[in-house]
C-alpha cells in the first residue's frame, strides 16, 4: 500500500513528469521490510534516486515523529520549535584580526520572522568591516525567501533579481532582494563564503547566489548539489516522503547548482577553508548585476 502511495505521489507531484514516469517503474522492485521503517527508508530513498540521483527525493526516517507539514501555521510552529532548540539560524559571530569578520549560519535557515532579526544583529555587529566571512559549512538548507533576505544585506540599493521557481506546471515564483533590508554590508568590503560537501539545499542556494552575482568568492569544497524545493508527505508516524516540484532558475547563470553542486573559486579540504580565505587576498567582486 505504502509504495503504490509514493508511486502516485511522484508520478503526480515530481518536478520532471517523464523522470517520474522511470522512477514510479524502479519502484515496482522494492522489497520492504514492513517492520524496520530506518532500513525501508534507505531502500526507498535508493530507489527513488536511483533514476536521476535527485537528492531531495527520498523517504525521511523521523525517530521521534514526522514534523507536521498539514498547513502552514503547523509548518511555522515546526520551524518555532526548531529556532528554541537550535537558534535562529546564525550560530556565530566574531571579528577577526586585520577587520575581518565572520558570520556562521546552522543546519536549517528559518523563515524570515526568524533568522531576520539576528541577520540585523549580526551585521550591526561586524560594522566597519573591510572582509566578510560567511561560513556556510555546516548549513544543510533553508527557506529561499530567507537566502534571499540574507543577500540583500549584502546587495545595493535597487532590487536584484536573483532566481525563478519554475514549477512542473510552468508556474514561476520571482525570488528577489530587499533594498529595504539593513543594515547594508558596504560594496567595498569583501565576501568569502566557505563551503563544505556538507553545504546542501538553501546553503549551496545562498553561496550560488553571491557567486553569480559576483559579490563573493567562495573558498572550500564542491557543495552537495541539492537544488529542487520539496514538499512533504507523511507515510507513516514516522516516514515521511520528500517529493521535488519546483526547479529554480539563477538569474544570471540560467541554470543551478543541481547535481554539480558550487564549485569553489579556490578548492580546498574544508577544515582549512577559514585559514585559506583570510591568507588569500581578496578584493570586492564587479557589481551586482
Amino acid at each position: 500500500m505504502m509504495l503504490s502511495e509514493i508511486q502516485y505521489l511522484v508520478r503526480s507531484r515530481y518536478v520532471f513528469p517523464d523522470v517520474a514516469a522511470e522512477i514510479a517503474v524502479a519502484l515496482d522492485a522494492v522489497v520492504l521490510t514492513g517492520t524496520d521503517e530506518a532500513a525501508d527508508a534507505v531502500t526507498l530513498s535508493a530507489a527513488l534516486q536511483s533514476v536521476n540521483g535527485d537528492r531531495h527525493l527520498r523517504v525521511q526516517h523521523c525517530p521521534g515523529g514526522v514534523p507536521s507539514q498539514v498547513d502552514e501555521e503547523s509548518v511555522r510552529a515546526w520551524f518555532a520549535q526548531v529556532v528554541r532548540d537550535e537558534g535562529p539560524g546564525i550560530t556565530e559571530v566574531r571579528r577577526l584580526g586585520g577587520r575581518a569578520g565572520l558570520v556562521a549560519l546552522g543546519a536549517i535557515i528559518p523563515p524570515p520572522e526568524h533568522v531576520g532579526p539576528a541577520a540585523a544583529a549580526a551585521f550591526t555587529l561586524l560594522a566597519g568591516l573591510e572582509r566578510l566571512v560567511l561560513d556556510l559549512r555546516g548549513c544543510l538548507g533553508g527557506v529561499p525567501e530567507s537566502v534571499a533576505l540574507l543577500v540583500s544585506h549584502l546587495a545595493g540599493d535597487e532590487p536584484v533579481h536573483l532566481q525563478d521557481l519554475v514549477a512542473r506546471d510552468g508556474t514561476v515564483v520571482r525570488s528577489c532582494t530587499t533594498p529595504s533590508v539593513t543594515p547594508k554590508v558596504p560594496a567595498d568590503v569583501a565576501v568569502d563564503v566557505l563551503t563544505s560537501a556538507r553545504t546542501f539545499s538553501g546553503g549551496e542556494e545562498l553561496a550560488y547566489d553571491l557567486q553569480a552575482l559576483g559579490r563573493a568568492r567562495v573558498v572550500g569544497e564542491i557543495t552537495g548539489g541539492g537544488a529542487h524545493p520539496r514538499e512533504a508527505f507523511d507515510l507513516t508516524a514516522h516516514l515521511q516522503l520528500h517529493v521535488p516540484t519546483a526547479v529554480p532558475v539563477n538569474a544570471v547563470t540560467g541554470t543551478n547548482w543541481e547535481g554539480v553542486g558550487v564549485l569553489p573559486d579556490l578548492a580546498c579540504p574544508a577544515s582549512r577553508a577559514l585559514d585559506v580565505a583570510l591568507a588569500t587576498d581578496r578584493r570586492p567582486g564587479p557589481a551586482l548585476r
